[in-house]
């Protein structure tokens, strides 16, 4: 029996949410549940999650999937302390071995039905920087690198890749709305695609888009989309505002007439365009099926104060199409958001500054305190004020684990020892050889390709000359076998003179081995192990971009986009004007410019009690410019028009009447003629 008021802590809607459909003797028909911001979202899902294993269902047959692992994690954990409550035991949430990201949870399909669907079970996952080399070997392989004009760098190259694959949109229309400066090279990104794809299956390696493009082909099939999509008698999927077409598409196959699914998301916060998601898969969601899907919006907000919440809904309500919502709350206060107009973004670094260090004497920590921007560059100005008043901070955004030199030297030693196809893998760990170079690496890969044992055949591959006595440590290192986790101490022995002898700051680096050793111990295979640190790599301890070294407390400065579902008590947002936010870039068609009111949207509504929009006049550019003035004039946000200025408190800041008083110019000198006179 179990123990009752599990769900008493849900308000109406979310424990409507929670219970819709479960205990009938069908599975649920399709639900969409609209969570505004701050609206108990994860809290809800969990609840659902809980609620249908309290009523039976098989923990097996669920299938939860999120946009990072570590909201996966957490979101088991409620699910555990849930149905531990409601039962008196955890056990049941234990088995949901079906909750992972998109990616993740493509990878492990992939991997185990390889043999059915034409890859090989041990393939290699590149992330975009190898992709990126893949790439740029092919590009130089056909001599476009080479071209009288120049070709599209390799970034660039993936980026249109990748954009084209998400969006499930022909190349020539990608190129035309959002690489039109590349439209000229159509007929050769075609080639360069081709070969590209042609060497990954050489290489037996799949790319990160490859897990969501091959999951989706492969359900094209409807045999198959069967034997998938019988696994799972419920899918859950967090975060629909921020699908791509693909995703939308494994989705519908999976659950074609929507029976057991339930997605959970905010067209309101959709923001993430430049990964091809489409607020379209949220909006169509509920006419996707016959009879339409059921809507159950989530409104009451727990985190922002009534009069955030109130400027939030203004500028969010003039949205072209969405759903209705107004979102509301019990937490009242006297101070609305501030618009704060200055001379300057200088003038507006010193304003801020001034508030983050008086907010902090009287109580709020540093941490309790953000400062978002459209673009890292905004925060220039800011970062160099804070550094000048001794104010910590740390910026998100700092390298992950895979960006970082010495772990991608040991993850490809790794790969290489699995997959000895793997060519981009096999260059990097060729080349850590002292005496092997570009060439020798080559003709080195060329030999095992040639083989029909790759792995075996390193024994018979003439080292390279100048290899000398380190070229018999490597073959013995690459084809010892050792049980995982084993097999990483043993890449790490052999890496391990060679970190010392590539990186100064070698013992930093050795701490960061270190720990991926620790994390290893968590995985079963090393093929486990390698996905997981593909899809959702952790932070390197020795690489974060600004590292608090001053004080355990430290201000939270970041870009709209990495604030995504996080909160602080007090929130400054930099350039609420045109041409910031929305960005110049971001008005050229209609739908980019919705996206841009919903950053803003984001914005405002990650501010618990208190909540400041900067509005400098003026901005320093470095164009050339005819009269020689450098700056340009700016004006307040277009999503901020005269009709919902009453939602704010606005006011004009000057550094004459705050903090400090004006002082006179000093008097004009001539620099120039003294200088000239020096040598008259």
């Amino acid at each position: 029996m179990a123990g009752a008021g599990y769900l008493d802590k849900l308000n109406d809607k979310q424990r409507a949410a929670a219970v819709f459909g479960v205990g009938a003797d069908a599975l649920p028909p399709p639900l969409l549940v609209i969570a505004g911001a701050g609206s108990g979202k994860t809290s809800t899902l969990a609840h659902r999650v809980a609620h249908l294993l309290v009523n039976g269902a098989d923990p097996r047959r669920i299938l939860l999937m999120t946009f990072s692992r570590r909201a996966a994690t957490e979101l088991t954990r409620r699910v555990e302390r849930i149905t531990a409550q409601a039962l008196g035991t955890g056990t049941a949430a234990e088995a949901l071995t079906w909750a992972g990201t998109f990616h993740g949870i493509g990878a492990r399909i992939l991997r185990e039905n390889a043999t059915s669907i034409g890859l090989h079970p041990e393939f290699s996952i590149h992330d975009r920087e190898d992709s990126a080399d893949l790439m740029n070997l092919n590009r130089h392989a056909l001599g476009f690198s080479k071209a009288e004009s120049r070709f599209p760098a390799k970034g660039t190259c993936l980026a249109i890749y990748s954009r084209t694959v998400n969006s499930e949109a022909p190349l020539a229309d990608v190129l035309r709305d959002h690489f039109p400066w590349c439209a000229s090279w159509a007929e050769e990104l075609k080639r360069l695609f081709a070969a590209y794809v042609a060497a990954k299956q050489a290489q037996n390696v799949l790319d990160y888009d490859d897990l969501l493009l091959a999951w989706a082909q492969v359900m094209a099939n409807d045999a198959f989309a069967a034997h998938i999509g019988d696994m799972w008698d419920h899918v859950l999927i967090d975060e629909y505002q921020d699908t791509n077409r693909l995703q939308a598409r494994i989705l519908m196959a999976l659950k074609p007439d929507g029976r057991g699914l339930t997605v959970v998301g905010d067209d309101a916060q959709s923001i993430y365009a430049f990964r091809a998601t489409t607020v379209r898969n949220i909006l169509d969601f509920p006419n996707g099926f016959t009879p339409p899907a059921d809507i159950i919006t989530l409104d009451r907000n727990y985190r922002s104060t009534q009069p955030i919440l109130a400027a939030a809904n203004a500028v969010i309500g003039q949205a072209r199409e969405r759903f209705a919502k107004d979102l509301w709350t019990d937490r009242k206060s006297a101070d609305k958001p501030r618009l704060v107009t200055v001379g300057t973004e200088a003038e507006q670094a010193r304003f801020v500054v001034d508030c983050v260090l008086e907010d902090r004497e009287t109580g709020t920590r540093l941490k309790d305190q953000a400062v978002l921007f459209r673009t890292s560059s905004h925060a220039v100005q800011l970062e160099a004020e804070l550094t000048r008043r001794n104010v910590p901070y740390v910026k998100f955004g700092g390298l992950k684990f895979l960006d970082s030199a010495h772990v991608k030297d040991l993850l490809s030693f790794l790969r290489l020892a699995r997959n000895p196809r793997d060519r981009v893998a096999g260059f990097r760990v060729l080349q850590l050889i002292p005496g092997i170079g570009p060439k020798a690496a080559a003709d080195v890969l060329d030999a095992l390709d040639l083989s029909a044992d790759p792995r075996a055949a390193l024994h018979d591959v003439a080292p390279p000359r100048r290899a000398g006595a380190d070229w018999p440590e490597f073959v013995q290192a690459m084809t010892t076998d050792a049980p995982w986790p084993a097999a990483l101490g043993q890449a790490r022995a052999w890496y391990d003179p060679h970190l010392d002898r590539v990186h100064e700051d070698a013992d930093a680096r050795r701490a960061d081995l270190l720990q991926l050793e620790q994390i290893a111990a968590g995985y079963a295979s090393a093929e486990a192990f390698l996905t997981d640190l593909t899809l959702d790599p952790p932070d390197a301890t020795s690489d974060t971009s600004g590292v608090p070294l001053k004080d355990e407390d430290y201000l939270i400065l970041s870009t709209i986009h990495s604030a995504k579902g996080q909160e602080w008590k007090s929130v400054h947002l930099l350039n609420a004007v045109d041409g910031c936010i929305p960005s110049d870039l971001g008005t050229g068609s209609t739908h980019e410019l919705e996206e841009e009111r919903r950053l803003l949207y984001v914005a405002m509504t990650r501010a618990k009690d208190r909540l400041t929009l900067g509005l400098p006049l003026r901005f320093y550019v470095t164009q050339q410019t005819r009269n020689g003035d450098r700056h340009v004039f700016a004006m307040r946000t277009r999503f901020i028009p005269t009709e919902i200025l009453g939602q704010f408190d606005a006011f004009h800041w000057s550094p004459q009447h705050h903090g400090g008083q004006a002082r006179p110019a000093p008097p004009p000198i001539d620099v120039a003629q003294t200088m000239r006179q020096m040598w008259t």
